[in-house]
């Protein structure tokens, strides 16, 4: 892929964060959009609240669809393409579930099948709504779904991976149905990477959906064990990216850096800025990448109750639309790639990863493992390391496409 990367932002609303779908304001939204176009930014992603727009298994609210449709198209008159998460799901250690999944109700949203058609018939709803908007990219199954599947979540919804499979590749389906000309993906919070015996796989990141979307998080023990000004956290986005790359059956799958921020105070405030230029300058080295989108748009209101306090500050604006350090850095380095693009060269030198798809030490390669730290000591001595599965790593045409043309093992 040598198309220039696409650079976004995830929309935090400025006024009420995503409880505006309550109380829906179309100039709220136009004046938060003219501030994110002001960024020089070409796209963003929005999250309809799944319980408001689907609040009983057989009722989709047309009103609420008409007001997502209306965002998309504000976001069009400003130039900005729009991506849509489904099943919100979770957001910000927020959990939002409709009543008809909870309590009284329990079901498992990944294993029922009345459960998984209505999730399908609601995406399908979303996806023909804007199939015919220019600037829909398409849908993102939801956001980090797979949180709900497993720990560390208090009341998961316990699969196999098979089932995980199947769930996913019948909510892909339902969107492509929908909107069969669009880009259609999902998204894992990292412990499709990291934690063992999850029951959502590295395979299935890597290779449902037309892309493979990273969600790269310093304050999932890499800011704490490496400090703030590490090789590690700079290059976390980029490890994750070419980590996913050894699990693609597509040598140039395009991978979606769909979430990024400097959470405070893993990154403290005044490092803000020089962290997103050096974790997306190192993003960018990276073959295949299709986007960097930032979290988020706007810092959430102080007014609202109740986050953790990494929340409040990771907008690249101010919640009064001023563009904070980060902001004007994402800008100025958006501007310039597009103005300087030149692809990557491949990455020559592969590390090999061994290590099963399920059940598997996936821990090996979290922060303080033992693959993840060799992938590390490799960039810290210079290297631009690639990484491979075992299983690959004597395959010649694998190799080939990929541009490698040295492996090494590691301990991990």
């Amino acid at each position: 892929m040598n198309d220039c990367p696409r650079f976004g932002v995830n929309y935090t609303p400025s006024r009420g964060w995503f409880h505006h779908w309550l109380d829906f304001d179309l100039d709220d939204v136009r004046r938060d959009l003219d501030a994110i176009a002001g960024l020089g930014l070409d796209h963003v992603r929005v999250f309809p609240l799944w319980p408001v727009f689907q609040p009983n298994r057989t009722l989709i609210r047309a009103r609420a669809v008409d007001q997502l449709v209306a965002l998309v198209d504000a976001a069009g008159e400003r130039g900005l393409d729009v991506n849509v998460d489904g099943l919100q799901g979770h957001l910000s250690s927020f959990d939002f579930r409709p009543a008809w999944l909870s309590t009284w109700h329990r079901r498992n949203m990944f294993a029922e099948p009345d459960v998984v058609e209505a999730e399908a018939d609601y995406l399908r709803t979303l996806a023909a709504a804007l199939a015919d908007r220019p600037n829909f990219i398409g849908m993102t199954i939801g956001n980090e779904t797979n949180q709900f599947a497993g720990e560390p979540h208090p009341d998961p919804d316990r699969i196999e991976p098979e089932q995980a499979d199947a769930w996913l590749a019948r909510l892909l389906a339902a969107c492509e149905q929908a909107a069969p000309a669009k880009s259609h993906l999902h998204s894992f919070y990292d412990a499709a990477w990291y934690l063992d015996d999850h029951p959502f796989t590295p395979a299935q990141a890597a290779r449902r959906g037309f892309a493979t979307a990273i969600h790269s998080w310093v304050f999932n023990g890499t800011a704490q064990t490496y400090g703030s000004n590490s090789v590690a956290v700079d290059h976390h986005a980029a490890y994750l990216i070419e980590l996913s790359k050894a699990w693609s059956l597509d040598a140039h799958r395009p991978v979606w850096l769909q979430e990024v921020g400097a959470p405070a105070p893993h990154i403290p405030p005044g490092q803000a800025a020089e962290f997103a230029l050096a974790t997306i300058a190192n993003a960018l080295d990276c073959p295949d990448l299709y986007a960097v989108t930032w979290w988020c748009s706007h810092d959430v209101d102080r007014a609202l109750a109740d986050f953790p306090e990494v929340e409040y500050s990771l907008g690249l604006l101010a919640n009064d639309g001023r563009v904070k350090p980060a902001g004007a850095a994402v800008a100025r380095l958006a501007e310039q790639v597009r103005r300087d693009w030149a692809p990557p060269p491949p990455r020559r030198t592969a590390l090999v990863l061994d290590l099963p798809e399920h059940p598997g030490k996936r821990s090996i390669c979290a922060p303080g493992g033992a693959f993840f730290e060799a992938y590390m000591n490799q960039v810290a001595a210079g290297t631009r390391p690639a990484v491979v599965l075992a299983e690959r790593a004597s395959d010649a045409a694998h190799l080939d496409a990929r541009g490698i043309s040295e492996v090494r093992r590691s301990s991990g």
